[in-house]
């Protein structure tokens, strides 16, 4: 009885110490965990001071907005595993107001918002590494600096943090594309004048000049009136867009996303009419060529190949893409190897970003295909549709053109040479173009 008792006594002794031991080490192992989530709790916090943090100029820190900041973040923090691979927005309160999956406004494509009202480009550069380069987007669209006009921050010192972020975003992946929408117009009753707005949209076209894997959308000219300042029609208080703006800004932003690869992926389905021929084959530029533009002397054929050797005409599920050149504006001719003598018709369709600028050459004389309405120089045109497809046809008898788009007259008469090539330009902007086809009339 007394040996049993004894086993049973240090039996318990032993199990007790077991339980002890077990829960100490539990105890050890719990505490970094702990300590893991304080640090990712504070690592999203707004910063308390500005001491060692980068860039330079205002960084907001009222408490609406303190708190906003904590919030999204923290939620986005969350996401950052179902959120791989999107295509990120980054800004302030314009890019939020989308809206999660901004409007349904590209299907098919993964997006993740990370605007947060109020937010400024310095409040921006802290926030990149955790609410964007931890995505590993597949592209990243910009949209920022108007709040840091209101905090009367100069357009020098804006720049200098979007030049910090684009750094960042281009060490993070050299091959993800960027795109860099202008500072939308607002007003000076809302301490963003006109003025500024340009000035600050100037130094954003010189930190991305000759960059290809930047490319800079002109939301401004899309959205300003003639004073430079936002309309009541598509913003209401003169600062943040209605669904008209949106539907805006997403039409300029859908060809880029095209061209990309986000959207429209699949070939175009386009049946010819009975007596047209196909100058374009939707797949490679074959049949299209460089020319010296004077003498129309041949220099270079793309037959078979997908993108000129300046990799500025690219063909892309049937569409002959004029890309947006990486200098802001750059002139180039792409012409068809074949030439035109006997009387024909042209019918093509063309779509543009907002203020490109193209041209259609008819032999050698060149008509303006531009994004019309912001380009000109047919202003007035009442069919034609901004950031869609629009036809032209082309209609040459006797070395005189007559050319319409959606069926209102551009030029009536338009004296063309006997015979000579098609061309299509690129100068500023993009420019694509669509089920080019030719018939030639006995």
């Amino acid at each position: 009885m007394i040996d049993n008792h004894y086993a049973m006594k240090h039996f318990i002794s032993r199990s007790m110490l077991l339980l002890l031991v077990t829960g100490f080490l539990l105890g050890l192992s719990a505490t970094p965990s702990i300590s893991q989530e304080k640090a990712a709790a504070a690592a999203i916090e707004l910063p308390a001071t500005d001491e060692g943090l980068p860039g330079a100029g205002p960084i907001r820190r009222y408490d609406w907005f303190k708190g906003l900041w904590n919030q999204r973040r923290a939620a986005w923090a969350k996401a950052v595993e179902k959120d791989q691979k999107s295509l990120v927005f980054l800004g302030d309160s314009i890019t939020q107001g989308w809206g999660d999956d901004l409007k349904g406004s590209f299907p098919g494509v993964k997006v993740a918002n990370r605007g947060i009202s109020g937010d400024t480009t310095r409040g921006m550069l802290i926030r990149l590494k955790d609410d964007v380069l931890a995505l590993n987007p597949t592209g990243v669209v910009l949209l920022m600096g108007t709040n840091d006009l209101e905090e009367n921050a100069e357009p020098e010192t804006i720049a200098g943090n979007v030049k910090l972020i684009l750094a960042a975003l281009k060490k993070h992946d050299p091959k993800m594309p960027v795109i860099v929408c202008q500072v939308f117009p607002s007003s000076e009753s809302k301490k963003r004048p006109a003025k500024k707005i340009k000035q600050l949209n100037d130094l954003y076209a010189k930190a991305v000049k000759g960059d290809s894997q930047i490319i800079l959308l002109e939301t401004w000219t899309l959205f300003a009136n003639e004073q430079g300042d936002a309309k009541a029609a598509e913003f209401p208080d003169l600062l943040h867009p209605n669904d008209v703006g949106y539907a805006k800004w997403a039409a300029a932003m859908r060809p880029i996303l095209a061209t990309l690869g986000f959207l429209e992926t699949e070939n175009d389905q386009f049946e010819l009419e009975p007596g047209f021929v196909s100058l374009f084959n939707g797949k490679d530029l074959t049949g299209w060529g460089f020319r010296i533009q004077k003498t129309l002397e041949k220099t270079a054929d793309f037959s078979g190949k997908p993108t000129s050797d300046d990799g500025r005409y690219v063909a892309k599920s049937g569409r002959l893409i004029v890309t947006t050149p990486p200098e802001g504006s750059r002139i180039q001719q792409l012409w068809t190897t074949k030439e035109f003598p006997k009387n024909f018709t042209l019918k093509l369709e063309f779509r543009a970003t907002p203020n490109a600028d193209s041209g259609v050459f008819i032999r050698a004389p060149q008509l303006q295909c531009r994004d019309y309405p912001l380009a000109g120089p047919y202003k007035t045109l009442q069919k034609y549709k901004p950031q869609d497809w629009n036809e032209l046809v082309v209609t040459v008898k006797d070395n005189v053109a007559h050319c319409t788009c959606n069926g209102e007259v551009l030029e009536a008469k338009l004296a063309v040479p006997p015979t000579g090539p098609i061309g299509l330009e690129g100068d500023r902007g993009q420019m694509e173009y669509r089920r080019i086809r030719l018939q030639e009339q006995p």
